[in-house]
Formats: C-alpha cells, sequence, structure tokens
C-alpha cells in the first residue's frame, strides 16, 4: 500500500513543529513506553469493579485474520478509567460457537494506561469466510461475548454478501436507535463513515436524551485534549445500543472531521488556531480515535496516521476505504456554500491527495472483484443547492475541489465496467444519485451510483424532506432520494446485483422506535444506475 503523506514541504515542517514541542504533558501524551511501573505489574487485585463497562468490538477482516478489541474502564469518567497505573494482563479467547466449546485461538494481551488500557488483538490463522466469537477475561470479570466474520478468501466465488452502511452520531442528539436495528441485521461486516463522536461540550441534562442524572461536569467543554477525547468516547461508548451494533459484527471505520474538529483540513483548524497547537490536538484526537476502534496496530505517533485501506470479500466486493481529512487542502472562499469560483477548480486544491488518489484509481483499476466500494466521507458527486440563482456548491465537499473531483470522477467513469459504488456519509441525510459524465445533461452516460446513508442521530428526529432537500430534488435530476430521518442502509451483493435498502426511524428523542425501508433501489452489474427495488 502506498503510504500518503501531507504535502512533502508541510508534512516536514509540521513534524518539526511537532517535535519542538516542550512540556511534560505532550511528552506523556504521545509516550509509547512510559516508566518502568506503568509495565511492570501485570496484576489485577486491585479492579473491584466490572472492567468492561465500554464493551468488545471487532473490525477490518481478513480471509484469516480479525482484530478484537476492549478498553479496560470499571469507572469510565474518572481519570484511568477507574484503573491502577499499571499494566493489566488481559487473556482473550477465539471459538467457534458462542458457548466456547471450541476454541481455536487464544492468548494474552497487555492493556497498558499509555493507551488507555485499550486492548487490539489481531487474531491470525482463522478460517475464511465464517463466524467466530471471542471474549475477554481480567481476573475474575468475563467480558461480554461478541461475533465477528472473517473476509471471504480472495479468489473464492462467493454468492452474496451484506454490509450496512452509518456515520454521523452525536451523542445529545438523541438515542441509537438506529443501532440497535444494526445489532438485529445479519450483515457481514458495519462500514462507518465518519463523526463517530461529536467534539463538541454536552449540557447537564443531555440534550435530546433528557437523562436521569447529570452528565458531569468534565463534558461542559469541548474535546481537545488526549484525556478529553478519551472522556468523549467513553459517553458515546456508554450507550447501549452502540455496543450492541460493535458485538454483532465486525465494523470497518474510516474518521471525517468531528472526531477532532469540525471542518478542520489538514494543518488548518477550524479556528485558525496556531499550527503547532493544533498539530498537538489532532495527535491527542487521532491516538484516541485509534485507543477506541477495533483497528490494527501500531497506534499513530504524533499527528499524522495512515487510515487510508483496501479489504477485498473474495471476488464479490472490495471495500476502499478513504481519509478525506488529513491530507485536503484548506476549503475555498471561506467555507460553507458558495458560488463557483477559480479557487475552488483550482488544480493546487486536493482532497484526497495525489498519492491517495492515485491509490484509488489504480486499486479499482486492478480489481477483480464485482463490485467496488469507496467508503468515502463526503458527497463526490456533483451537487448543486440552488441552480435557479446560479452554482451554490458546498465547499468542504468535493465539491469544494473540483479539479481533483472531475480527476476522479473521469477516472471512475473510464472503469465503469468495475462497478464503482460510491457510499457516504456526513450530511444527515439518505441520498441516492446516479453519478454522470456530465452532471448537467440528465442523458449523459451513468457510469456508478453514490449512497449516501443518513446519520444515527445527528439532526434529531429530522423530517422526510426539508425545504432544502426540496431545492435539491429540483435542481439535481441525478438525485433519486432525499429522506431526512435517522437510519442506515443496508447493502446486499451478489454477483448480479447490489440492493440497497435505506431503513429509518421515525424518532430518536425516546427510546423504542421502529425501523422500516423508506426506499429501496437495485443497481445491475455492468449496468449502473439506479432501479427501483
Amino acid at each position: 500500500m502506498i503510504k500518503e503523506e501531507v504535502p512533502r514541504s508541510a508534512a516536514r515542517l509540521a513534524r518539526r513543529r511537532f517535535l519542538t514541542l516542550t512540556g511534560a504533558a505532550t511528552a506523556v501524551a504521545f509516550a509509547t513506553n512510559l516508566p518502568a511501573g506503568s509495565t511492570a505489574n501485570a496484576g489485577t487485585g486491585s479492579l473491584s469493579d466490572d472492567p468492561f463497562t465500554l464493551g468488545v468490538a471487532s473490525g477490518d477482516p481478513l480471509p484469516e485474520a480479525v482484530v478484537i478489541w476492549t478498553r479496560l474502564a470499571p469507572r469510565p469518567y474518572e481519570p484511568l478509567g477507574g484503573m491502577p497505573y499499571h499494566a493489566v494482563s488481559v487473556q482473550w479467547q477465539v471459538a467457534t460457537d458462542e458457548r466456547f466449546r471450541r476454541i481455536v485461538r487464544s492468548g494474552t494481551a497487555s492493556a497498558k494506561p499509555e493507551y488507555s488500557y485499550s486492548v487490539h488483538v489481531d487474531v491470525r490463522g482463522l478460517e475464511p469466510g465464517r463466524h467466530y466469537w471471542y471474549r475477554f477475561k481480567v481476573g475474575r470479570y468475563l467480558s461480554p461475548v461478541g461475533r465477528t466474520r472473517t473476509a471471504p478468501a480472495p479468489w473464492q466465488r462467493v454468492d452474496q454478501l451484506s454490509f450496512a452502511v452509518a456515520s454521523c452520531q452525536s451523542w445529545p442528539d438523541g438515542y441509537y436507535t438506529a443501532h440497535r436495528h444494526i445489532a438485529t441485521e445479519d450483515v457481514d461486516a458495519v462500514l462507518f463513515l465518519g463523526d463517530y463522536l461529536y467534539e463538541y461540550g454536552i449540557s447537564t441534562a443531555g440534550g435530546l436524551r433528557y437523562v436521569t442524572e447529570p452528565v458531569p461536569s468534565q463534558f461542559r467543554t469541548e474535546a481537545d485534549t488526549l484525556d478529553r477525547y478519551r472522556l468523549q468516547y467513553a459517553l458515546y461508548k456508554s450507550d447501549p445500543d452502540l455496543r450492541a451494533a460493535h458485538q454483532n459484527a465486525p465494523w470497518i471505520s474510516t474518521w471525517d472531521d468531528h472526531e477532532v474538529q469540525d471542518n478542520y483540513a489538514s494543518l488548518t483548524s477550524r479556528t485558525n488556531a496556531p499550527v503547532e497547537d493544533f498539530l498537538v490536538r489532532r495527535a491527542s484526537a487521532y491516538r484516541a480515535y485509534w485507543e477506541h476502534m477495533p483497528l490494527r496496530t501500531p497506534a499513530p505517533r504524533g499527528p499524522n496516521y495512515m487510515l487510508y485501506r483496501r479489504l477485498r470479500f473474495g471476488r464479490l466486493a472490495e471495500v476502499s476505504v478513504l481519509d478525506t481529512r488529513q491530507y485536503r487542502s484548506d476549503q475555498a472562499d471561506g467555507d460553507g456554500w458558495k458560488a463557483d469560483s477559480a479557487v475552488r477548480r483550482d488544480p493546487a486544491r486536493v482532497l484526497a491527495g495525489a498519492q491517495q488518489r492515485q491509490w484509488l484509481l489504480d486499486g479499482v483499476r486492478g480489481s477483480h472483484a464485482t463490485w467496488n466500494l469507496l467508503a468515502n466521507q463526503v458527497i463526490m458527486s456533483r451537487m448543486d443547492l440552488d441552480p435557479t440563482v446560479g452554482n451554490l456548491y458546498n465547499m468542504d465537499a468535493w465539491d469544494g475541489y473540483g479539479a481533483e473531483q472531475q480527476q476522479v470522477l473521469d477516472g471512475l467513469a473510464a472503469l465503469r465496467g468495475r462497478n464503482p459504488v460510491v457510499l457516504t456519509g456526513d450530511v444527515h441525510a439518505a441520498y441516492a444519485l446516479e453519478m454522470k459524465r456530465d452532471f448537467a445533461d440528465p442523458a449523459s452516460q451513468t457510469f456508478g451510483v453514490e449512497l449516501v446513508a443518513t446519520s444515527i442521530s445527528s439532526g434529531g428526529n429530522g423530517q422526510e424532506v426539508s425545504a432544502n432537500g426540496q431545492k435539491f430534488l429540483d435542481g439535481n435530476p441525478h438525485l433519486k432520494l432525499v429522506n431526512e430521518r435517522r437510519g442506515y442502509i443496508v447493502l446486499r451483493l451478489s454477483q448480479h446485483e447490489l440492493r440497497a435498502d435505506y431503513r429509518v426511524v421515525p424518532y430518536i428523542d425516546r427510546v423504542g422506535a421502529p425501523v422500516s425501508t423508506v426506499k429501496s433501489f437495485v443497481v445491475e452489474a455492468g449496468n449502473p444506475g439506479l432501479n427501483p427495488g
């Protein structure tokens, strides 16, 4: 895999600035080995409470491997999660049945304070394309049992696959009822496309959740330090529906902006903070993200992390996971929805960056899979907010980076036979779009589709179609669906077709909402386009 970087001059400057930062807090936050006291004692005698309050998870399935995860935090809102300040031994087991009568892999991992007592085990030597069950043990405490699934062998002919697609889960905006329903879907994996958490401070009342006990005072301020991001993840993972969705299937995750700061761009913060300060914040956010997600080692070291990657599911599907935050140029014209401009179309401005862009197109070109899924954060297709008053584009989406957008779209159009399917989050609405060689011409050839998952909770209860949503429908004939309720997409793939079921819940300001399929589309292999399902 080609390693992507920020532009070389910026990367060198960023690293020099980061490495010259002083202060004990910075040194401790990003150390990989703390003094001997943090690693010498592997005892568990001081654990008087269940350490598995944040649940278990698995992710990034390979044909013979999968990552299993947990984090020890008996009192998750206390410093160190209520853990003693030394490493703790954690036993793990993987079995072919949920009763663990046939354990096929087991071992011991070390949960260390410098990684917030998170555990990432890359379990190897598994069989392709089958379910496994896993659990952890510390002292007398057993974790919940998680279910996972390995990917099919690379050259295996696979008759069917299924994925849930989700994004955007602001904790105070409402309950994660959609995740409870995802947990009941029998999918091979969950594709989570960003905004796993939001960095904003949280009120005492907990927003739309109307909590019975006040949210602790340490959550009032915005997350911008390593400890504060860790607290935010602990609060989000306190949700039982989110834990259930993690427990039921492996996740393939990527980040967007709110895991660090709203609409940040590479080295540029939303508030234009000094680069030195923002690099510390970005390093803290990336470190906390890795600590709390089922990702492979190594952990991030400093303010950069290689997140984009590709996973193969036999000859039926490949998933290319993008990172459209770490390498992008600053948004044009001060961000927001703006009219077309030379700055928007400047070829020097990038969203994915040259190396990631080449990696993406080379991967799709060389793919032997029937379907090529692109796990993407922000809308890639052309989207005009209101064509009647002149082109208005979202400067934070691919539209804000017109030259690179066109390069990627042209590249995918040339690879129409590879069945590219772009999967997107970010906008808190369900969209379905046909990707056109010329978006201004409805009769232009369709070369792929973009399926946009609405949010899990961000935006509150939502509605069917807002005034802006209707503007999108009226002004973008390649847009075939707008729905602004909360929910997710279920994809079901075969050699002949892809079916997308848009699943929504009617409310999230209280628990117990039912789920329904608001719209279904079918895409034929070799014949891109959205057909009624």
